[in-house]
């Protein structure tokens, strides 16, 4: 009988402790912006969607797709989603101009992102960007800060170039392949079709570490989950169980095969062409995090890169520390296996 009791009582604990660590969401049901969901830089978002993994953690999540990160970071400004998955960089500007904007985990841990050059333009250094129309995802979104700071080391000003908006994917092919940009700073798979197609040449290259480092001289971290501060503090067990979700896609892109990514992603981001987008997804494998954490090295080479052509965050005094919340990160390792 006192056995019985014993056992009882450690059945009890461990429900209480697993209750303590898996408290129902305070907002279940919540809306998640991203700019360029297909695309692989935001690939962990499609896994964690595809598997389930948000019914998992007991959330309802809608997923707003905007033309760039810029804009999902405006949704987020504004009050229309929640939550979004996007570039680091955006914590650091929003804290420059007095809003409190915080990443949870990290997706990314180098910006995956290339610069190709139309092949029939010439081109001998970064210096012969100037004049040139420059394809990005949308103004403002990383693909135009990381081409900023290109320019920026030639001692080329944003102004001296023009960006314009081409979105992800198909518009993006089209886009070069209709002659109406010169260059492109974009993100995989466009890069591989464009690649293969024989459109463009690459120039500048962070889809690996060897060339992040190349560029940046260190890591540079790429995408985040981040969200208001105001909704994080009131919502803590939603941001726990949002960050456990990405954690779990994380362990599970570390183990899977371009073949395995190519099976779960939606049929149409394989662009009629499932091998080339393996070969995609191989090349930006090992961009995504390994552990959710974001390096201090990395978040102080991403804050020096937007310093360099940002006159208005040249003089700003950002306590980096307020960019990055780990304690929900810290927990999911320990949650989640």
């Amino acid at each position: 009988m006192k056995m019985i009791r014993l056992l009882a009582a450690a059945c009890l604990t461990i429900a209480a402790s697993t209750s303590a660590f898996a408290q129902a969401p305070e907002k279940p049901k919540l809306t998640l912006g991203v700019g360029g969901k297909a695309l692989l830089y935001y690939l962990p978002l499609t896994i964690a969607e595809r598997k389930g993994f948000f019914r998992e953690q007991g959330l309802d999540v809608e997923i707003q797709d905007f033309s760039g990160g810029a804009r999902s970071l405006q949704a987020l400004v504004g009050g229309s989603v929640d939550v979004v998955t996007g570039a680091y960089e955006h914590t650091i500007r929003m804290q420059a101009k007095g809003q409190d904007i915080r990443a949870v985990i990290e997706l990314g841990r180098f910006p995956a992102i290339a610069v190709a050059v139309k092949k029939d333009r010439k081109w001998n250094s970064p210096a012969d960007f100037k004049g040139m129309k420059i394809g990005v995802t949308a103004p403002g979104s990383s693909t135009n800060m990381l081409m900023n700071f290109v320019m920026a080391r030639a001692g080329l000003s944003p102004s001296d170039a023009s960006f314009i908006g081409i979105g992800s994917a198909q518009s993006a092919l089209a886009a070069m392949q209709k002659g109406e940009i010169d260059a492109v700073s974009h993100l995989e798979p466009v890069l591989s079709f464009l690649e293969r197609a024989g459109e463009v040449r690459v120039v500048v290259d962070t889809r690996t570490e060897e060339g992040t480092r190349a560029l940046f001289g260190g890591s540079n971290p790429a995408a985040v989950l981040y969200a208001k501060k105001s909704f994080i503090d009131q919502n803590p067990q939603t941001m726990q169980a949002l960050t456990n979700v990405f954690y779990k896609t994380l362990q599970w892109l570390k183990t899977a095969s371009p073949e395995d990514i190519a099976a779960t992603v939606p049929p149409e981001y394989l662009l009629g062409d499932k091998e080339l987008y393996m070969l995609s997804a191989k090349n930006s494998k090992a961009s995504y995090s390994l552990t959710g954490v974001l390096d201090p090295s990395g978040m102080k080479s991403t804050s020096d890169m937007l310093t360099k052509f940002d006159p208005e965050l040249a003089g700003a005094n950002v306590d980096l520390g307020k960019t990055f919340d780990d304690r929900f990160v810290k927990k999911a390792a320990e949650l989640v296996k």
